[in-house]
């Protein structure tokens, strides 16, 4: 993969586990330029946390160009980062989507006892950002250009414990394939990639340590995924390489999404 003269827009890293930067990385070791967003700190925090665990990361990085807070449940925190995208590089070739948020309470419980402020928090920062972003980047992207978001399994079939973060996955992946039709003539691909369980901050909320021997015994490669694994994927759908490809969930998850049976995990069972 050749990013070389490619620039474009990373939204959700947030430290050095993160799948947003795992991708950012192999875009950026193949000649990429990339801006970065983090989520505001507080006022009150000094240390300014939030922006420091991303600098950290980085700073490392020549074609890192820059690192800038927004609140994607605004709508002036949007348009201020693209407008500063905008002003850092002209047009984008690329955008990276990986946010997504519960209120921990909501994903503990049962999924029926999700609360109504709950619900349209998790549909709102998990969803509606990839639609409001997408507006954002539609006048910046140039023809050819690719934009990606991160699923997950629990919107296709029921996982318990994934609960509304499910029901919004199923939203999200339903929200690519209408932005894929709208951004199509424009030149633009829309894609989703949907990795199988890995140790992230999203992933600890969402029970991923669980999963993680489930999958291994599932798979059909009989293991787990790794960061790089993802990471490769994930820029190969923002890349020239992937030009026929959108509308889709691509998996990477060591083929479990395939299976219709325990599988392997069966001789576990008998034992």
């Amino acid at each position: 993969m050749q990013f070389e003269g490619k620039k474009g827009l990373i939204l959700g890293v947030a430290n050095d586990h993160s799948i947003a930067w795992a991708i950012a990385k192999q875009i950026m070791d193949a000649g990429g330029e990339c801006g970065f967003t983090h989520l505001p700190d507080r006022p009150d925090d000094e240390r300014q946390r939030n922006r420091r665990r991303v600098s950290q990361l980085t700073d490392k990085y020549e074609n890192a160009k820059f690192l800038i807070p927004m609140d994607a449940s605004k709508d002036e925190d949007i348009k201020s980062a693209f407008d500063h995208t905008a002003k850092e590089f002209g047009k984008i070739d690329f955008m990276l989507h990986s946010m997504a948020f519960a209120d921990r309470e909501d994903l503990k419980g049962d999924t029926v006892d999700t609360s109504r402020d709950g619900f349209k928090l998790a549909m709102d920062i998990s969803v509606y950002t990839l639609l409001a972003c997408t507006a954002a980047a539609k006048p910046l992207m140039n023809p050819g250009g690719a934009i990606a978001t991160m699923t997950y399994f629990g919107g296709e079939k029921c996982v318990p414990g994934y609960n509304v973060m499910g029901i919004c996955k199923a939203a999200l992946d339903a929200t690519v394939r209408y932005l894929a039709y709208d951004m199509g003539p424009h030149g633009v691909r829309v894609n989703a990639l949907s990795a199988g369980p890995i140790r992230t901050l999203a992933g600890r909320a969402a029970g991923v340590e669980e999963m993680l021997s489930m999958y291994e015994h599932m798979a059909p490669m009989g293991r787990n995924v790794t960061h790089e694994e993802v990471g490769r994927t994930g820029a190969f759908l923002l890349s020239s390489m992937s030009d026929g490809i959108s509308g889709d969930i691509l998996h990477v998850d060591g083929g479990y999404h395939a299976m219709g049976s325990p599988g392997r995990l069966l001789d576990q069972l008998k034992k």
